[in-house]
């Protein structure tokens, strides 16, 4: 017996699509809502999370909840130390994590989360900053709160006006602003960044040296000036590379054999059985410092439309190579 998929519902297409559309309105008014409630408060809550000696603690109930952890996150990559505990579970034992060196960011649009206005005497007692952010003034949060920022927005999106939608986008965007203001004022650079993100493409492009991805000792191809045609084609073959360094006695880099030199050699009609490294050589070749970002070698490579680069270390002496399929197989590029 052959079993049909279900078939949804039909809807009013027209009506669906406006209610997307309105939604969009409502919650980009709700935005530049925002921007009217910023002042004294934000910036004191700034000046307060810039000097936080232990971390700052997010919390919140349902989707308030969800918000927080997303506002947690977004702190600690960014250089504020931050942590998500659930009011819920702070009632039963987890509150002993927060510490008077803490600040507390309690998360509720309507300030009145019995989860969170139960723990609100508690914290207060640690001696923990408490901050609310809340879309209600007077409420009991709001209330016990020595600083206040409002989320506050007119309407939720939602038709019945019920389920949180607007709200949670204001107090989405409203921990993006914060997070925003406190990177820049501790200085927060994309290298900062990328040490608290080291799995990801940006910590890969900001944290890998070239050393930790090139080739060294045997596997780096390399002759002398007066080695013979055939040694330098012997060396380029077993390594692989696509190139061979040419060196002088101390080791200093003195020129580059690569395949396309090769190439372009035999159109030439060139005899090369008679030749010397030196004299088939490309003198003056690119290369790079082990310390170099594997980054910068991309764009080296990228700025002289080349496949390899030879690698020199501090003394100026030929320490490794790399080429982009290295670079590839690092995910660097």
């Amino acid at each position: 017996m052959t079993i049909l998929p279900a078939v949804a519902p039909l809807f009013d297409t027209n009506r669906a699509m406006a209610l997307a559309r309105e939604t969009l309105d409502i919650e980009a008014a709700a935005l530049l809502g925002l921007k009217q409630h910023l002042g004294a408060d934000f910036l004191q809550v700034l000046h307060l999370m810039l000097a936080v000696q232990g971390r700052v603690v997010v919390m919140g109930m349902g989707k308030s909840g969800h918000i927080g952890r997303k506002i947690a996150a977004t702190l600690a990559s960014t250089g504020t130390p931050a942590m998500f505990v659930h009011p819920g579970e702070a009632s039963h034992g987890d509150l002993g994590m927060i510490k008077p060196l803490d600040v507390v960011l309690a998360i509720s649009n309507s300030g009145e989360s019995e989860e969170l206005t139960a723990i609100l005497p508690m914290i207060k007692r640690l001696g923990a900053p408490l901050v609310a952010m809340t879309g209600h003034g007077e409420s009991t949060l709001a209330r016990h709160a020595d600083y206040f920022l409002n989320s506050g927005v007119a309407k939720e999106a939602c038709p019945l006006n019920l389920a949180p939608t607007a709200s949670t986008t204001a107090q989405l965007a409203l921990g993006d602003a914060l997070a925003v203001a406190l990177l820049d004022a501790r200085g927060f650079k994309a290298e900062d960044f990328a040490r608290s993100h080291p799995g990801g493409a940006l910590g890969r492009k900001l944290l890998t040296l070239v050393s930790d991805v090139m080739r060294s000792g045997d596997q780096v191809p390399s002759v002398g000036l007066q080695a013979s045609f055939s040694e330098l084609m012997r060396e380029m073959s077993d390594k692989g590379l696509g190139a061979a360094a040419v060196v002088d006695t101390t080791g200093r880099v003195q020129g580059i054999f690569t395949d396309g030199d090769l190439r372009r050699l035999i159109e030439k009609g060139i005899d090369l059985r008679s030749c010397t490294a030196e004299q088939v050589m490309h003198p003056q070749p690119a290369t790079i410092s082990r310390e170099a970002l594997a980054v910068d070698a991309v764009e080296l490579m990228e700025q002289r439309r080349i496949t390899s680069v030879l690698v020199q270390g501090a003394d100026g002496k030929l320490c490794g190579a790399l080429n982009s399929n290295d670079l590839m197989r690092a995910k660097v590029i």
